[in-house]
Formats: C-alpha cells, sequence, structure tokens
C-alpha cells in the first residue's frame, strides 16, 4: 500500500477530482485551506499581498494505482506549475481493520 499527497491550488480542483475519478479512486481525505509557498509557483497564503488557498487530497491505495497517480500528477504538473501542483507518495506499513 501507498500514499499520496496531492497539495494543489483550489483552482484546479477539478482536475484532481476527474484524474482520481479516472482511476476509479473514491476514497480519499480533502484537506481545505492549506497555505503554502512552493518552487513553481507564486505563495499562496491568503492574505492582501498573497492571495490563494491550497488543497490538500491524500489517498492510500495499492502501489500500482499510487504509481499511476503520481504519474498524472506529473502531467498535471507539466500543465499547471504556475498554478501550483506537488504530490508525495510513501509506503504505508499498517492500516486498522
Amino acid at each position: 500500500m501507498k500514499a499520496v499527497l496531492i497539495i494543489h491550488n483550489v483552482a484546479i480542483e477539478q482536475d484532481v477530482n476527474e484524474a482520481l475519478e479516472s482511476m476509479s479512486i473514491d476514497c480519499y481525505t480533502k484537506f481545505p485551506n492549506i497555505l503554502g509557498k512552493g518552487r513553481a509557483s507564486e505563495p499562496h497564503l491568503n492574505t492582501d499581498v498573497w492571495p490563494g488557498i491550497n488543497c490538500g487530497t491524500f489517498v492510500v491505495t495499492e502501489d500500482a494505482p499510487a504509481k499511476e497517480l503520481m504519474e498524472k500528477v506529473c502531467l498535471m504538473r507539466e500543465k499547471w506549475a504556475s498554478e501550483g501542483i506537488k504530490a508525495f507518495m510513501w509506503k504505508i506499513e499498517d492500516i486498522t481493520p
């Protein structure tokens, strides 16, 4: 099992949701109102100077779909880098039954 955390601008929330739907991933957790600064986009700090917010989408799935999701995020990053999107993946060792 793998966990994938996608941090993305709220402006591209629909693109992220469509990527999940296209893979039949229907179990995930959303984190609204995430603030931050990355390398490729402007800061999203929800202030007058740096408006905007990010969302987080957290998915735990089998290894192959996790890898495919990371690949989809890479494609979205090429298209939407200026908006801000990045994904992180790590191994899940245990899940409560």
